[in-house]
């Protein structure tokens, strides 16, 4: 891994090329602090922002620490070989039409690949980049305007989007930016090979990760690993879908998992919690920088509005936030503080007795925290400035101060719009240790992210490989090959003679299937039939089935639960291991959980229990539960066929697994693979 540190903390910086984006560069340099020389290099030595530009790098006095190349994709390869024999210590390669252009222009992969020879052991961030702003050291190298000021501590955003990037700096939330900084296409540096070395920056509280794509999967388990020992907390927000061809699908697992599922399970294997939108992000990020991750899902609110604490509790569902009963010790104090005209409840409306008693908002706010409350919120939107006396809210804020003072416990203002918390009161609010929330919906997504239970480290995951060709093999075959890793499956028998079907049931045993081998879908292809319970029967129903060799086959008797146990190759995310409802009920319901393979008992066991269909499989209404030692055999059995077929399978199913009692038996399997 190259070192970033001269790219990141210039003390010098060259600006090469004579656009406006040039100027620009120069402008968001100064309004950042950065105090350091700056040389714009053009060869007519024009004026670029009151500086007049050197005609060429040879002409910098001194070493460039960090370099910003704004001219085109061609010259830009020559920029970078000259600042590469200056031993510069690094660049921003601004611009567009290499690997990112690939699909229109033939030339452009090339020009990638000559991109990152030129730049050797030199670093370079992009190419198709904005560069960065360093709000710590007051330096930027950015062509645009940006919202950053000087911090002392705060998070890193690093985004695969320039554009996302600018917002993002304009926030007006009070979370202190330190780094802000673009990937770009990720010619040479990747997005996980900046965070890696960010961590390292003890001024860094938390790192959000605009995700567009992971590519090497490696690097994000060394990003994470690293992450959990520096006790500093990864945020997602991940756009963008992977490669999966599903249109063609075979199976159920298939169009359950959907292009997004594997981008999930990943995350949540790596420990990264995940934003579903820029506001809640943003607000995870200034939870994660000030709190952390929080010690339960448990949390208290109070306001002065039945409507806001009615809003508080609806809001929060859907989400793992929990409410809990006001214990005896709160609703005392709260008592003592509110008097008896105000119903004790969690959320609590305090009504507006005292409105404007600082003591006696002080009092209360306190009362409600406890030490089994992860984080209280104190709901309260404060007046428009332009058109209103904001003078009297400051109760609000300073009750909210001296409550985290008084009791050394998490609490948090929250704004039911964001527009209604202004930047100014929400620093004042952190600066004393209090959060400062926008917007209600946002707020307890955030808190619900900052909430979850991380998984514990886990192996690498399974490497998806290269695309593959891949083939459907017969069921018999299917199962067979997935028996000979420890699947149970039923006694069966194939015939090619259809009039010896009968005899062959009988030497089964009744009651039995028929499936006409090699269809994917049998029900729909008349392939199927179910539940014949004599000799005769069979020998009825064999010469109606789709023509094809047939399977008699055994039916499992005693079921209590049908499961569906699904493995798909994710191309960009390893193989999805989906487990959920099964049998008729896999379209109705459409229940599932997903991970990635390999995958421990352990997480299984818990994806399991996520499911609706649990409490089947712990005993329901008199009936007695499944087996659970042989369903997670018969999924470790999944696991270890595609663990050891890895370069060649592209797809397996159980569909449905039948649990019983004492056993878990594949009633129907699939496989797709390379041949």
């Amino acid at each position: 891994m190259r070192d970033l540190t001269r790219l990141l903390k210039p003390k010098s910086i060259a600006v090469i090329g004579g656009g406006a984006w040039c100027a620009s560069i120069i402008s968001a340099a100064k309004q950042i602090g950065f105090d350091g020389p700056l040389h714009p290099v053009h060869p007519t030595g024009k004026q670029i922002a009151g500086h007049k530009s050197l005609r060429s790098l040879e002409e910098v006095p001194g070493p460039i620490d960090a370099a910003f190349i704004g001219v085109n994709r061609h010259a830009t390869l020559d920029v970078v070989a000259q600042l590469r024999r200056l031993k510069a210590g690094g660049a921003i390669c601004f611009a567009s039409g290499f690997s990112e252009a690939a699909a229109e222009d033939a030339a452009a992969q090339d020009l990638q690949a000559a991109l990152i020879e030129a730049a050797g052991e030199m670093p370079i961030l992009g190419p198709n980049c904005y560069g960065f702003v360093n709000a710590f050291d007051g330096c930027a190298i950015w062509p645009d305007q940006h919202g950053c000021s000087r911090v002392q501590r705060g998070v890193a955003i690093l985004t695969q989007s320039s554009n996302i990037a600018i917002n993002l700096t304009m926030q007006n939330r009070g979370l202190p930016i330190g780094y802000m900084l673009t990937c770009g296409n990720q010619a040479q540096t990747a997005q996980t090979d900046i965070a890696l070395q960010l961590l390292d920056d003890e001024r860094v509280t938390a790192i959000g990760l605009h995700i567009e794509g992971f590519g090497n999967l490696r690097g994000w388990e060394a990003l994470a690993q690293k992450a959990r020992t520096k006790g500093v907390t990864l945020i997602a927000l991940k756009s963008g879908v992977s490669q999966q061809a599903q249109a063609a699908a075979v199976s159920h697992t298939a169009s359950l998992t959907g292009s997004d599922t594997g981008a999930d399970a990943f995350l949540q294997r790596l420990g990264i919690r995940r934003a579903r939108s820029l506001p809640v992000f943003l607000e995870s990020l200034k939870l994660a920088h000030q709190f952390g991750p929080l010690s339960s899902n448990r949390i208290a609110s109070i306001s002065c509005s039945g409507g806001e604490a009615a809003l508080a509790a609806d809001t929060a569902q859907g989400t793992g936030l929990i409410f809990p009963p006001l214990n005896p010790r709160q609703a005392k104090d709260l008592s003592a503080a509110l008097g008896p005209m105000v119903a004790m409840a969690n959320p609590l409306d305090y009504h507006t007795y005292i409105w404007r008693d600082q003591a006696a908002m002080t009092q209360a706010w306190a009362a409600m925290a406890d030490d089994e409350i992860a984080m209280t919120l104190l709901v309260s939107d404060y007046p428009r400035a332009d058109l209103c006396d904001a003078s009297d809210w400051e109760c609000v804020t300073q009750a909210a101060i001296e409550a985290t003072r008084r009791t050394g416990r998490p609490f948090a203002v929250v704004a039911s719009l964001a527009e209604l918390l202004p930047e100014q009161t929400a620093k004042t609010l952190m600066d004393h240790g209090v959060g400062a929330i926008h917007g209600l919906d946002h707020g307890l997504e955030a808190l619900d992210v900052m909430s979850r239970p991380m998984a514990p480290p886990a192996e690498p995951v399974l490497l998806p490989g290269i695309d593959r060709d891949a083939e459907l093999v017969d069921e018999q075959s299917a199962k067979l090959a997935l028996a000979a890793h420890g699947l149970t499956i039923p006694p069966s028998v194939v015939v090619t003679d259809r009039s010896t079907a009968g005899q062959a049931a009988a030497d089964i045993g009744f009651p039995v299937a028929l499936k006409t081998l090699g269809l994917a879908h049998k029900t729909g292809a008349n392939g199927l039939a179910l539940g014949l319970t004599t000799r005769a029967e069979v020998e009825v129903a064999a010469p109606r089935l789709a023509d094809g060799p047939l399977l008699v086959e055994r039916m499992v008797a005693g079921t209590l639960v049908e499961v569906l146990v699904g493995v798909t190759r994710d191309p960009a995310h390893g193989f999805v291991l989906t487990l959920g409802a099964g049998g008729t009920m896999t379209d109705v319901l459409r229940d599932r959980a997903s991970l990635l393979i390999p995958a421990t008992r352990a997480e299984v066991t818990a994806r399991l229990k996520d499911l609706n269909i649990a409490p089947l499989l712990e005993g329901f209404r008199g009936n007695p539960p499944v087996d659970l030692d042989a369903l997670l055999a018969a999924i470790d059995a999944v696991q270890a066929y595609v663990l050891a077929n890895a370069e060649r399978v592209e797809e397996v199913e159980i569909n449905p697994l039948i649990c019983t009692q004492d056993n878990a038996i594949a009633a129907d399997a699939l496989i797709r693979k390379a041949q």
